[in-house]
Order: structure tokens, then C-alpha cells, then sequence
């Protein structure tokens, strides 16, 4: 099989994983005592634009950026309370939505986790409590 990916959209399954990684997280999310009351919106619409983040995210369509313009994530999530504490328990959950749905099994999952490790940094917009 001579197949070389041309990005990690096309290598982790596309479309699909990236459904079934936001369907496996944002229960997680949700359920989160830290990360809940960061989530009052619709889940379903919050899954819909993560869906097309996470699309553009990995090398694949730039379905966020159609739609809302650069996804300059840090910006947006600034008037969010997004503390060391809250960055570790969205990787927790996205670790664990991984597992669920077996990405953190196939050898790209490593290396998109990893950049969501960094993403995850970034947001961090305020200390926490004492």
C-alpha cells in the first residue's frame, strides 16, 4: 500500500474520528465539576462549532473559519475564567475520550493529543483560586 497522508485530518479517519471525539468529550465536559460552569450553552451547538475547530485543527477542512472568521481561540475564550486547573481537566477528558474511542491506540493519536497538550496551555487566562 503505497498511501501517504497528507495531513493528521486524513490520517486519525477524518470527518468521522472527529465526530466520535467530540461525542465521546463534551459528556465528559459537562459532567466536569471544574469544567461545567465554563458550559452554559446548547452542547449540541458547542459540539457542532468543536467539530469544525477540531476539522481545520488537524489539517482538514476549514469548516471554523467559513463560518466565524479565524479561530483565534485564545481570544475568544478571554472573558472565560480558563485557570491550570480547568486546562488539565479538559485534557483529562479529552484523554479519556481518546481512550473511548481508541485514538490514543493509533499512532497519530500521540501526536494530535500533544498538540492539543499546547492548546490547552495557551487558553490559560487566570490563576487558581487559593
Amino acid at each position: 500500500m503505497d498511501y501517504k497522508f497528507k495531513n493528521l485530518f486524513d490520517e486519525i479517519g477524518g470527518a468521522e474520528t472527529i465526530d466520535k471525539l467530540v461525542n465521546a468529550f463534551y459528556p465528559r465536559v459537562y459532567a466536569d465539576k471544574d469544567l461545567r460552569p465554563l458550559f452554559e450553552d446548547d452542547m449540541e451547538e458547542i459540539k457542532r462549532k468543536q467539530r469544525m475547530f477540531l476539522s481545520q485543527f488537524t489539517g482538514g477542512p476549514a469548516l471554523y473559519s467559513e463560518e466565524f472568521g479565524p479561530p483565534a481561540m485564545q481570544r475568544r475564550h478571554l472573558p472565560f475564567e480558563i485557570t491550570p486547573t480547568r486546562a488539565k481537566c479538559w485534557l483529562r477528558c479529552m484523554k479519556e475520550a481518546f481512550h473511548e474511542i481508541g485514538l490514543d491506540e493509533h499512532p497519530s493519536g500521540p501526536v494530535f493529543y500533544d498538540r492539543l497538550t499546547q492548546v490547552a496551555g495557551i487558553m490559560v487566562n487566570s490563576p487558581d483560586p487559593e
